[in-house]
C-alpha cells in the first residue's frame, strides 16, 4: 500500500531519532589496514573554532570494513605542525549507524589564526590536517578563497585539487556535484566500478571512491571548506520530490534520504545540519571578519518542478520562451519561500564589505537561440525567471555591499553582469557573477559558449573548453577573480595556469578585465 509524502516524512523523521542498539564500545581497536583511507577534513570556521571530520574505513569500497560497534576516537588541535603545543583535545564516538564517521565541533580557540589537527583511534593516528579560525569582525586586509564544482570521477584526474592544495588560500567553497551517481561522457580515465547508487550502502561506497583520491584529500587537509550540493549527489536534474525518471515520490524520497545521509557522513558539516529522513537544511551564512559574508544556498531541495518537460520525463530541457508560458509563472521558486526570505534577511543584516552568494548554477540569463526569439534551459535560473528577479531585487534593496555571485554546474568559466532586466541593455547592473567551470566534468564547446556571448551581451566571458577552479582575492578596495585551469584532465601531472583575471572595484557593480 502506498503512503503519502507527509506520512513518509513522518516515518523517516522518526527513524532518524531511533537509538540503534550497539552494546559494544571498542575503546582501543587494532587495525590491520589504515582506517583513515578517506583522509581528514575541516569546515565551517568561525572566530573560535571549526568542524573537524574523518571516517574510519579500512575497507573503503566494501562498506567501510568496520565492526558493528562504536569506536572511541580522540582528536587534537595544535598551534604547530609537530604538535608540541596542543591547545585543545577531545573524544568523539564513531558510530556504525553513521558509517563510523567522526565530526568534532571545536570551540574556544583564538580568532584569525591557523591550526593543525589529527585523530587517534586505537593504534592508528590520522594524517595531519591544517585549518584556521576566522578573524574578529574588524577590518581585514585580505582573504583568498577557491571555488570549485563538478568532479565526475571517471572523466579525469583531480589534478586541479593537487594545484589548489598548494595555493595560498583561506577557504574553499564547493558548489555541488561532489559525486556523480551516473556514468556519462566521451572519455573515461577510470571507472566507478559499480552501478548507479540508490541505497545508503551504495551512496556510502560512491563517496568513499571519490574521497579515496589523494589530490582531493590533499585539498581537504590544507584548508577549511564550505559546501553545498547540486543534483548529482542524488540524481541528475531532480527537483524537490520529483526525479528525472518520474519515479514514485515515495521511492524517490527514500533514495533522497539515503543520499542526504551519505552526504552528511562524508562532509565536515556541523551537527545542526544532520538530516532527518529526506530533509536536511544546508543553506547557511558564514563570514570572514568585516571583509566578507558568504550566503550559501540550496537550489535543489525546495525548488518547484521544472516546467514544460519532455513527454514522460522530469528534469530539464531547452524550451522556446514563446512555446512555454508556464516559464514565467511568478509562483515558481528555485529556493523555496523560506529560503528566499532567509536570504533577504541575511543580505539586509550583513555589514561585510563583500557579500558572496554561493550557489550551484548560472544565474545570468542565457538566450540560446541565435537571432530572433529566445530559448532557455529550464534546470537553472533561466527556468525560474520570476524567482531570479525576486532574488536580484532583494540584492538591490538590501543595501548589502558589493554583491558577488559564484556558481558551478554548467562546466564553464563564466563572467557576467547580473542586471535588473537582462533584456534591457540600459538596465543597471546589480551584481557580478563568476562561474568556476568544473574540476573534471566535460563542458560545452567553444562554438556554443561563443553563441552565449553573442546573444547575451551581459555575459562578458565564457569558456567551456577548460577545466579548473576559480579564486577570489578579496581586499577592502577590490575583488580580483582568477580562473585557474589545468592542461588536460587525462594527464595526472598536468600543469596549471591562469586563464583570465577580472576585477570588481569596491562600490562599483560590474566587472573589468585584468587584475
Amino acid at each position: 500500500m502506498s503512503i503519502s509524502r507527509r506520512e513518509f516524512l513522518r516515518r523517516a523523521a522518526g527513524l532518524a531519532g531511533v537509538a540503534f542498539p550497539f552494546p559494544r564500545l571498542l575503546a582501543q581497536p587494532r587495525f590491520e589496514k589504515n582506517p583513515y583511507s578517506l583522509g581528514v577534513a575541516s569546515g565551517y570556521p568561525d572566530e573560535g573554532g571549526f568542524v573537524l571530520w574523518t571516517r574510519l574505513a579500512p575497507e573503503p569500497l566494501g562498506g567501510g570494513g568496520m565492526p558493528a560497534a562504536a569506536v572511541k576516537v580522540g582528536w587534537e588541535v595544535a598551534a604547530d605542525e609537530s604538535f608540541r603545543s596542543i591547545v585543545h583535545r577531545g573524544t568523539e564516538i564513531a558510530a556504525p549507524e553513521w558509517a563510523h564517521s567522526v565530526r568534532a565541533e571545536v570551540t574556544g580557540l583564538e580568532p584569525g589564526r591557523w591550526y593543525f589537527y589529527r585523530f587517534h583511534a586505537g593504534d592508528a593516528t590520522s594524517p595531519v590536517g591544517r585549518t584556521r579560525t576566522t578573524p574578529q569582525p574588524s577590518p581585514v586586509e585580505r582573504m583568498r578563497l577557491a571555488f570549485a564544482a563538478c568532479q565526475q570521477y571517471e572523466q579525469g584526474w583531480y589534478s586541479a585539487y593537487r594545484h589548489m592544495a598548494r595555493d595560498d588560500l583561506d577557504l574553499v567553497i564547493h558548489l555541488g556535484d561532489y559525486i556523480y551517481e551516473s556514468s556519462w561522457g566521451r572519455v573515461h580515465v577510470r571507472k566507478h566500478g559499480t552501478e548507479e547508487p540508490h541505497t545508503l550502502a551504495e551512496y556510502r561506497d560512491r563517496y568513499a571512491l571519490y574521497k579515496s583520491d589523494p589530490d582531493l584529500q590533499a585539498a581537504h587537509a590544507a584548508f577549511p571548506w564550505l559546501v553545498t550540493w547540486d543534483d548529482h549527489e542524488v540524481q541528475n536534474d531532480y527537483a524537490n520530490d520529483r526525479s528525472q525518471r518520474l519515479d514514485e515520490p515515495q521511492f524517490f524520497l527514500e533514495r533522497r534520504a539515503a543520499a542526504y545521509r551519505a552526504y552528511y557522513e562524508h562532509m565536515p558539516l556541523p551537527r545542526r545540519m544532520q538530516p532527518s529522513g529526506p530533509d536536511m537544511r544546508i543553506y547557511t551564512r558564514a563570514g570572514f571578519g568585516a571583509l566578507a559574508a558568504f550566503h550559501v544556498l540550496d537550489d535543489r531541495q525546495y525548488r518547484s518542478h521544472q516546467v514544460c518537460p519532455r513527454p514522460g520525463r522530469g528534469g530539464s530541457t531547452v524550451v522556446a520562451a514563446a512555446n512555454c508560458p508556464e516559464l514565467f509563472d511568478p509562483a515558481l521558486t528555485l529556493l523555496g519561500k523560506a529560503q528566499e526570505e532567509w536570504l533577504r534577511e541575511s543580505l539586509a543584516a550583513s555589514r561585510a564589505r563583500w557579500n558572496v552568494i554561493a550557489q550551484q548554477t548560472l544565474m545570468a540569463q542565457v538566450d540560446r537561440t541565435p537571432g530572433e526569439g529566445q530559448s532557455f534551459w529550464t534546470d537553472g535560473w533561466d527556468g525560474y525567471p520570476a524567482a531570479r528577479a525576486r532574488l536580484l531585487r532583494s540584492v538591490s534593496q538590501s543595501g548589502a555591499a558589493n554583491p558577488l555571485v559564484i556558481g558551478g554546474d554548467v562546466h564553464t568559466f563564466i563572467v557576467a553582469d547580473l542586471k535588473s532586466d537582462f533584456n534591457d541593455p540600459a538596465a543597471p547592473v546589480v551584481a557580478t557573477e563568476f562561474g568556476g567551470s568544473s574540476i573534471t566534468s566535460q563542458g560545452p564547446g567553444l562554438k556554443q559558449t561563443q553563441t552565449w556571448m553573442d546573444e547575451n551581451p551581459h555575459i562578458r566571458f565564457a569558456n567551456g573548453g577548460r577545466r579548473g577552479y576559480g579564486i577570489l582575492e578579496l581586499a577592502p578596495k577590490r575583488c580580483v577573480a582568477r580562473f585557474r585551469t589545468v592542461g588536460e584532465v587525462t594527464d595526472p601531472q598536468t600543469p596549471v595556469r591562469t586563464l583570465a583575471s577580472w576585477t570588481v572595484e569596491d562600490g562599483w557593480p560590474g566587472v573589468q578585465r585584468g587584475g
